[in-house]
């Protein structure tokens, strides 16, 4: 008896061990290990399931990553259900939660990746690729600040900490002018939020990613400027920059559409899932299933003529 095929959409939740604590990871996809995963890294104030499932579901995403594994990482405590840390509790470093992923892509067997990283997950993806640039083939990253966080911010967040909530601070960081309602019922969103204290990632032109990037920032957006800055420092002959209008700070869930456009392209850039030349022998199939259909029934019809064949293939042809 045949065994039927494993869907391809299936979804399965670890726990995976890491030297800094336990990463929760969530993959989609039927593990093919003969192209880079697609590994995303979320934002404070969020997990990978409000980051990114407006993105990853949109209809014509589907097409670009189903013949990828694509693997959600959620910061230590940020996953939906996860347990509340108590108060003095030692968070992870923005370099400890880099340092976790190696182990991730251990776990599941993964030689490379591709990242997707927006806001502070895009600074620990960066941190990540700079160690470990053999496992990076390309980087998204989504409002992106490589820079330190120095200390006229740091002055500025403990005034701000005086006269704002914990949700006020993480929709000042996340939003311009985009309207949202979200209820920070997770007291855990404070540990990563407060641990997002950034070191200089010190890139330049002589010491950057050795992989292709594709920067992304919302028009007017926080985190516009220091993007801009990013892309300034970065080799223009693999970098690409796409600033995006009416996206706000979250330009993954404001504008999924014309993201899902860019990332198309990216990896078509990269040499994976060229759809012209996946159609073109898709079409190819097709025709020859269309001569030797036609063959076999002539074969098996002596009487049929050349017009009544040429009218069959031109039905089979405008079909595909």
């Amino acid at each position: 008896m045949q065994r039927s095929r494993p869907e391809y959409c299936w979804i399965k939740e670890h726990c995976v061990e890491t030297s800094h604590g336990v990463l929760h990871v969530t993959v989609h996809g039927a593990g093919n290990v003969r192209r880079p995963a697609i590994l995303t890294f979320h934002d404070v104030g969020m997990d990978s399931k409000s980051c990114f499932s407006t993105l990853f579901k949109f209809e014509e995403m589907q097409e670009i990553v189903k013949n990828f594994t694509v693997v959600h990482v959620d910061a230590p405590g940020q996953e939906d259900g996860a347990a509340i840390y108590p108060a003095g509790y030692q968070y992870a470093t923005m370099d400890q939660i880099s340092d976790m992923l190696p182990a991730v892509l251990q776990y599941f067997n993964f030689r490379t990746i591709i990242g997707v990283g927006v806001g502070a997950g895009a600074y620990i993806l960066s941190k990540f690729t700079l160690t470990n640039p053999e496992a990076v083939e390309g980087l998204v990253l989504i409002n992106v600040d490589t820079n330190a966080r120095g200390w006229m911010d740091w002055a500025a967040q403990k005034l701000s900490n005086l006269t704002s909530s914990l949700s006020d601070q993480i929709l000042s960081h996340l939003f311009s002018q985009v309207c949202v309602s979200k209820c920070f019922d997770n007291q855990t969103f404070m540990f990563f939020f407060l641990s997002y204290s950034r070191r200089d990632l010190n890139i330049e032109r002589n010491n950057t990613f050795k992989c292709p990037v594709m920067l992304v920032v919302g028009d007017q957006a926080p985190y516009e400027e220091a993007a801009v800055e990013c892309n300034s420092k970065l080799d223009p002959t693999t970098t690409s920059f796409l600033k995006m209008a009416d996206a706000g700070g979250m330009p993954q869930l404001t504008q999924p559409s014309k993201l899902t456009e860019a990332f198309k392209y990216f990896i078509q850039g990269m040499g994976y899932s060229n759809k012209i030349c996946k159609n073109i022998l898709q079409n190819i199939s097709i025709l020859n299933k269309c001569f030797f259909f036609i063959n076999f029934y002539s074969s098996n019809n002596p009487g049929i003529n050349k017009a009544a064949k040429s009218e069959m293939f031109t039905e089979q042809e405008n079909s595909i």
